[in-house]
């Protein structure tokens, strides 16, 4: 019997060990989705604007994850909330870190100081120059936010006020997270093709000589990252505003006793927060063509931009209007109107361009360089205000009844100066903005982002809409295209702005270690006792065997 026992530990104990008991371990009843997970995540912007790199310049990660506090190499994925990021610390981190995954904050209703600061952060962020990092932003989700209070949660090993026993605990029993992006090298887009579309409506007067005003909104948008940017306010609300002019004034056209006194050009361009390569392209095409163009004696371009975001509207010159100019006489037309609206101011504001700086302040400024009377419109003071470049200009951020009524007032000001009326004139509803228009329009920019790169591609759907849309209203509607230079381009985009990201738990490299030296340990106690097991029962025989003798 003796020897039985022992031809057993000999031969079958020992593979049971080595070879079955792994297999158990392995398919046992064990949930393998509770330790991975997976976030759609949107990559940062990646252009270059007149030779300048700007975004993240990497796509693909496979990294630890860590926090803020806890990471220490390039090794290291920073996982963390943007609310909880400053500008300081990420142009210290993005040159040094391997890769940076930052939540969204779920939404910003209620603007108070610290999430404008956030905007103000947000704004920094992507108008730094290029980062040599992985950059991806993730909408907050219940699981997303509690692998970041884990990974905060977590002991820091290299905090010199913990015990080495505290910091070696913390290391085995903490959780990891290894964070995967497989996407390839980002290239640049090719053909790139940004449409600016244009129409117009043809006045009259007795002598024939009909002035023109042109009326201009870029339809794209802009963000952190070119997945997120819906641009709902801006530049959505310019684009709705120009579109209900294009409604409205062409139902007023359409009979000889109601047209205006004016050409109206209606242009919608594209590229505009890539400093405006739509209107350069257009404008070049209009002016420098060998035949005459209705804009080259144009009496005023007005500029649409951001008309939902205050009660206060600005109009924005390059060179203060001369009194009794037709820039000058819209101007005290739209203060006039306003003040048929409660809690509703015009402002002017005066701004010089800047022509050291590659990149314009407003619209306007395209087509004042070639000494054409243009003004922007906007709700929106300052140029580089964060609300302009934010993701999170969305549909529930913006208020749809202060869009109608600035949207209401610029129409009656188009309307009395284009029939040249005096203040106390009226159309009894004709030039009434439509509500349920203008929440279509909500409706259909608030569903898909606008970024200029996700519009470049040939017979884009949007792009075609808003063609169809002028053809059913307008006379002559064109469709022409920016192309960037092969050899010396002004833009260049580049792929891969979205992605798939893999997040699965696993232990550290010093519980790997741990766990290494356990089973070693374990596997020789094994062997050794498996060995000397005849001689240690011959020893016991021999005890028990005397004892009885004795």
């Amino acid at each position: 019997m003796l020897s039985e026992v022992d031809e057993l530990f000999k031969t079958y104990i020992p593979y049971y060990i080595l070879v079955f008991l792994p297999i158990f371990i392995i398919v046992s009843p064990t949930n393998p989705v509770s330790a991975s997970y997976e976030f759609p995540a949107y990559r940062m912007q990646h252009y270059d604007l007149h030779g300048v790199p700007y975004g993240s310049r990497v796509a693909a990660i496979n990294l630890e994850a860590r926090s803020l506090s806890t990471w220490s190499s390039s090794r290291h994925c920073i996982v963390t909330r943007l609310a909880d990021l400053t500008y300081e610390t990420f142009s210290n981190v993005k040159n040094k870190v391997g890769a940076l995954v930052l939540a969204l904050p779920e939404n910003l209703t209620n603007f108070t100081a610290e999430k404008q600061q956030h905007l103000i952060l947000e704004n920094k962020i992507v108008f730094d120059q290029e980062t040599q990092i992985p950059v991806y932003f993730v909408k907050p989700t219940k699981e997303f936010n509690g692998i970041i209070t884990e990974l905060a949660s977590n002991i820091d090993t290299n905090d010199k006020k913990k015990s080495a026993t505290e910091a070696l605990f913390g290391s085995v029993a903490a959780n990891g997270y290894q964070i995967v992006i497989s996407a390839s090298t980002p290239s640049v887009q090719t053909n790139n093709k940004i449409a600016t579309i244009h129409g117009y409506l043809q006045g009259s007067r007795s002598d024939g000589k009909v002035p023109t005003i042109v009326i201009v909104a870029y339809y794209d948008s802009f963000g952190i990252a070119p997945d997120l940017s819906y641009g709902v306010d801006s530049n959505g609300s310019g684009l709705i505003v120009l579109l209900e002019l294009v409604r409205i004034f062409s139902t007023l056209y359409s009979h000889p006793s109601t047209r205006g006194k004016y050409n109206i050009v209606f242009v919608l361009t594209g590229g505009g927060k890539f400093n405006y390569q739509g209107s350069k392209k257009w404008l070049d095409d209009q002016l420098d063509a060998a035949e005459s163009s209705l804009i080259q004696d144009a009496a005023i371009v007005m500029c649409l931009d951001t008309l939902a975001t205050s009660d206060t509207m600005f109009m924005h010159v390059s060179k203060p209007p001369k009194e009794g100019s037709a820039a000058s006489i819209f101007f005290k037309h739209l203060k006039a109107t306003s003040e048929k609206f409660p809690g509703k101011t015009v402002e002017g504001v005066h701004k010089k361009i800047n022509l050291a700086e590659d990149i314009l302040a407003w619209e306007h400024e395209r087509y004042s360089i070639r000494r054409l009377p243009a003004f922007t419109l906007s709700a929106i003071k300052h140029p580089k205000d964060p609300w302009r470049f934010t993701v999170h200009d969305n549909r529930d951020n913006l208020k749809t009844e202060r869009l109608i009524q600035n949207a209401q007032i610029v129409v009656e000001t188009v309307g009395k100066f284009v029939f040249n009326l005096s203040e106390g004139d009226s159309f009894n509803g004709n030039l009434d903005v439509s509500k349920a228009n203008v929440e279509n329009w909500l409706k259909s920019i608030s569903n898909q982002p606008r970024s200029a790169q996700l519009l470049t591609n040939k017979d884009n759907g949007f792009v075609s809409s808003l063609q169809h849309y002028l053809n059913k209203y307008l006379q002559e509607v064109k469709v022409t295209y920016a192309v960037a230079d092969k050899r010396d381009p002004d833009y260049q985009f580049y792929g891969s702005t979205q992605a798939t990201m893999n997040i699965y738990r696993v232990k550290p490299a010093v519980f790997d270690l741990i766990l290494t030296l356990a089973i070693t340990t374990y596997l020789g106690a094994v062997y050794f006792a498996i060995s000397y097991i005849p001689s240690l029962y011959s020893i016991c025989s021999n005890l028990v065997k005397n004892k009885k003798d004795q």
